[in-house]
């Protein structure tokens, strides 16, 4: 059976993070990506644990799936040999700052001249206009601005999360606009630019929490439902030092929780106002008082909406993981592949990334 995105070419002119994350997804759902770098490489190649080779294995996880290719934009042979990846491609994903690829030779006028059905896509920081177009930032900032991190967190600070968050969401962004442009050239005939933002993926989330603001009741980090002022919503240590979960905010969650804990006095304790600080303290303290093997004797198989935090090890273990497809293990290397089932399939193993020269590309895309 053929891929959902099988025939697409897609040109990926990205580098680090996001946008190489957005062309792998594309890429596990069929389509054909050649990733652009500059001659000395994506800078990626240089982050994280090195392979025997010196390159980093978190480039290599990132851009398994695709071909890669150098070329000098710089260049008038460069540009000549990018000009003609772009006229046979059905998708360009870049991650420039605003306007540097128009400096390069290639604004948008002059791709729309060289492939008028072509989906481009920018990803950046802030976006492609307004004050901070041209503002460099990473994660961490993109989830300052954008609300992300106001709210997350202790009530003393707030809290870093991983993996990078606004990088894996702006990721899927993008492709989720560049598969809709996709639609529309079906029916109309024409490409798309498409202006999206790391920033603004954060943002988007923020409806409830600025509402909130509006209404005079802000949310306050660590004191609501949801990021740490409920007992029912929790983490919490267990005597080992280990971790887990509890996301009880159903009635009948908390209650299954309460009974097996031998604690059903705790069951009408769930309406008390926010912040549970009573509440949390003592079921803090009933965690604190066995190691987490036993607690997983005692709530494995309740449905209380119960979960430890898994170590590394423990999830390339996971029964669910395993059973689903989810993840694959090559010695040390181990990838998270594409997570949906299609057609009751998991995704087809990613092939290791493959450095081609450019004109290899050309001639099999008959450029």
């Amino acid at each position: 059976m053929a891929a959902l995105l099988d025939g697409l070419r897609v040109v990926d002119l990205s580098q680090y993070l996001p946008g190489p994350f957005a062309g792998q997804i594309l890429a596990d759902l069929g389509a054909e990506v050649v990733k652009v770098e500059p001659p000395g490489g994506d800078p990626m190649r240089g982050i994280g644990p090195p392979d025997p080779d010196g390159v980093s294995a978190y480039y290599k996880l990132v851009n398994a799936g695709k071909r890669v290719v150098r070329v000098d934009l710089k260049a008038e042979a460069g540009r000549a040999a990018f000009g003609g990846l772009v006229a046979a491609a059905d998708v360009l994903l870049e991650s420039y700052r605003p306007g540097m690829l128009a400096r390069l030779g290639f604004d948008r006028p002059g791709l729309a001249v060289l492939n008028p059905r072509l989906v481009h896509c920018a990803l950046s920081g802030y976006g492609q206009t307004g004050p901070y177009a041209g503002k460099g930032g990473h994660d961490l900032n993109y989830l300052a601005w954008g609300g992300g991190l106001v709210t997350s967190g202790g009530a003393a600070r707030p809290a870093m999360a991983h993996p990078p968050v606004a990088d894996h969401a702006g990721a899927m962004q993008a492709v989720i606009a560049i598969l809709a442009a996709l639609l529309r050239r079906e029916r109309e005939g024409q490409g798309a630019f498409l202006d999206v933002s790391l920033a603004e993926t954060v943002l988007a989330w923020q409806g409830g929490q600025l509402t909130a603001a509006l209404r005079g009741r802000p949310m306050t980090r660590g004191r609501d439902l949801l990021n740490g002022g409920a007992a029912c919503y929790q983490i919490y240590e267990t005597a080992d030092g280990r971790f887990v979960t509890l996301g009880a905010l159903e009635p009948k969650f908390w209650a299954a929780f309460c009974e097996v804990a031998g604690r059903p006095d705790w069951i009408a304790r769930q309406a008390e106002a926010l912040p549970q600080d009573g509440l949390i303290g003592d079921v803090a303290a009933l965690f604190a008082s066995r190691p987490l093997a036993e607690w997983q004797a005692v709530f494995d198989g309740v449905d209380c909406c119960w979960q430890p935090v898994l170590e590394a090890e423990e999830l390339l273990a996971d029964p669910q993981a395993q059973a689903r497809g989810l993840l694959r293990r090559t010695g040390d290397l181990a990838e998270a592949l594409f997570p949906a089932l299609i057609d009751g399939a998991a995704a087809r193993p990613r092939a290791r990334l493959e450095e081609v020269a450019v004109d290899t590309v050309l001639r099999s895309w008959g450029a």
